[in-house]
């Protein structure tokens, strides 16, 4: 019997010198991670570091583990979604404290999920690698290139926004805590989301404009109202694994039901056709619309549909425009509509540039009030109020497409039938329907 021996790992780290500025608090950092990493036994291959942009954005590289480098701000976006994609992996995220001001939603978002991932916060109070420009964590008072007559703004307290919201693991501390290393394996092994705030000198530019030293650096804190140390350890269930948990009896398996439209009838359209319904938001363009693809799958056609309307929804316009073929075929922009239909000044200020595009060969259905339209197609007006009843505005769509299958015939009107009378508005979809076809 063969016994295969295990070395443990000696260390994380390349042998390539960091590049920070002489005195700066990263490197010291970098190093208790390395330690922190090495006192775990972690396997290289299982451990992913995750950095945005600034001085801390460069550490990924001097590790041997996986590594991916992002926008500023988003490292901890990045991070849970690699957690989630394989909860077994060991993520870290380095990141300045400028990452975490732009960042400042994900920030707190993870620690409210507890995500499993552990965050180490290169404290320096202010945006060493652009200038030394004053950051979220700048004190008040501080000297900063952008902040020359002293900070105004009160500072992020890193540590009790994410405590606040639920982090399993928060931890204050500077780059000369004896004990760093052991404080960051700690916050590796909690289950759940773990911060360390971990403050150190920016010798480049905040040391200089504000005399400030190792020494006055923890009395800082605590002046500030900044306490160091441990300030949470929570029992927490970690996101990832929980979540897998609670839907393991559905891995595998589709969200929804399959619902397949069943072919029933038959279509003589040979050629692609489109069709364009021009109104108002909130007048269920898209809805009728939609229904017009239904019937058109129901007779074995291929439909695709696309909408148009502002992120008001409902006020202003809404357009859909609508394929039908006998083969599936590549998604496109209409530009020259073989129908478009026009129901109301909205649509009517969209339809611009379908009218001048449109032939002789082409067909418009329109209200009475732009019976004169700029256009060479063939202009049909219908008017609502020659219906038998009152057309709601929410069923104009309907109606005045179903007045265009009429007319066109790419599909049995029963098709549409059928597809009107399923769903809870089967009564109002079936009189639009019926009301359409008598205009004709």
């Amino acid at each position: 019997m063969t016994t295969v021996t295990i070395t443990p790992i000696s260390t994380f780290r390349t042998d390539d010198p960091y590049p920070f500025c002489p005195g700066c608090g990263h490197g010291p950092i970098l190093d208790r991670l390395n330690e922190a990493m090495i006192k775990l036994d972690l396997d290289p291959a299982k451990v992913v570091i995750v950095s945005d942009i600034g001085c801390s954005g460069l550490s990924d590289q001097y590790f041997i583990t996986s590594a991916f480098h992002g926008l500023h701000g988003r490292s901890i976006t990045y991070a849970t979604g690699i957690k989630l994609a394989d909860p077994d992996l060991d993520v870290v995220v380095i990141m300045g404290d400028g990452g975490t001001g732009i960042g400042g939603t994900h920030l707190i978002s993870a620690a409210r999920r507890n995500i499993g991932i552990t965050v180490i916060v290169m404290n320096n109070l202010n945006f060493g690698m652009t200038g030394g420009q004053h950051s979220t964590t700048t004190p008040e008072g501080g000297i900063t290139s952008t902040t020359p007559l002293g900070n105004l703004e009160h500072p992020l307290d890193i540590c009790a926004t994410v405590g606040v919201n639920g982090a399993g693991y928060v931890y204050r501390g500077s780059s000369f805590d004896h004990d760093l290393a052991d404080r960051i394996a700690a916050g590796m092994r909690k289950p759940g989301f773990a911060l360390l705030d971990v403050w150190d000198l920016c010798t480049a530019y905040y040391v200089r404009s504000n005399k400030f030293t190792r020494a006055g650096m923890e009395d800082s804190m605590r002046s500030w109202g900044m306490e160091p140390g441990l300030l949470y350890d929570r029992e927490v269930t970690e996101y990832a694994t929980g979540y897998r948990a609670a839907h393991e009896a559905i891995v595998g398996t589709p969200t929804l039901s399959a619902r397949p439209i069943p072919v029933e009838f038959e279509s003589t359209l040979d050629h692609p056709m489109s069709l364009v319904v021009a109104g108002s938001a909130g007048g269920k363009i898209r809805s009728a619309s939609r229904l017009i693809a239904l019937g058109a799958i129901r007779s074995g056609l291929w439909a695709a549909q696309r909408d148009d309307y502002p992120v008001t929804v409902k006020s202003g316009h809404s357009v859909s425009e609508l394929w039908l073929a006998p083969e599936e075929m590549p998604l496109t922009a209409v530009t020259r509509p073989d129908v478009l239909a026009i129901i109301s000044a909205d649509g009517h200020g969209k339809a611009g540039p379908y009218l001048s595009a449109m032939t002789a060969n082409d067909l418009v259905l329109t209200i009475p009030e732009y019976a004169d339209l700029d256009t060479e197609a063939q202009v049909v007006v219908i008017d609502p109020k020659s219906a038998e009843r009152r057309i709601p505005k929410t069923s104009m769509g309907l109606v005045y497409l179903a007045a265009a299958l009429a007319m066109t015939g790419p599909y049995p009107l029963d098709a549409l039938r059928v597809a009107a009378a399923a769903g809870s508005f089967s009564e109002v979809n079936l009189e639009a329907v019926e009301t359409g076809i008598a205009l004709v």
